[in-house]
């Protein structure tokens, strides 16, 4: 289901809590709501749509990737940047990686290491720091 964005500063830099296989409802909502918003937006998080669980779901090429409990375990080619938010007005300077090695759970739960590069590793990085409670 489509779910409304949220844009208070105060709900979105709470900390989210670890996702369960009982939060798979989550996950699919926040796929269908990124589907909803692609022509300007590559990812989100859940607590962009009021769910404090640590999912998000992102776009690399023409798949859309729901993530569960993700953790950037290596990072590399750190560069500056500017980033937008569905989520907040205006852009913000911040620092990402070129290159990033996540570990998650699918939406069976199983685990996954995987190693991000360019344009899909920085939109994790942003959604992980919804996650934790980070504005950018």
């Amino acid at each position: 289901m489509v779910r409304e964005i949220i844009h208070d500063p105060v709900l979105l830099s709470r900390k989210s809590s670890s996702a369960t296989s009982a939060d798979m409802e989550i996950a699919v909502d926040l796929i269908d709501t990124l589907n909803a918003h692609l022509d300007h937006c590559a990812g989100l998080a859940a607590n962009m749509i009021g769910r404090q669980k640590r999912i998000i779901a992102f776009c690399n090429g023409p798949f859309l990737i729901a993530m569960l409990n993700p953790e950037i375990i290596s990072r590399s080619g750190e560069y500056e940047t500017e980033e937008g938010c569905l989520s907040l007005e205006g852009k913000r300077k911040t620092k990402r990686y070129t290159t990033i090695t996540v570990i998650w759970q699918d939406m069976k739960m199983k685990r996954h290491t995987g190693t991000l590069t360019g344009f899909p590793a920085q939109v994790v990085q942003h959604e992980i720091d919804h996650l934790d409670g980070v504005l950018v």
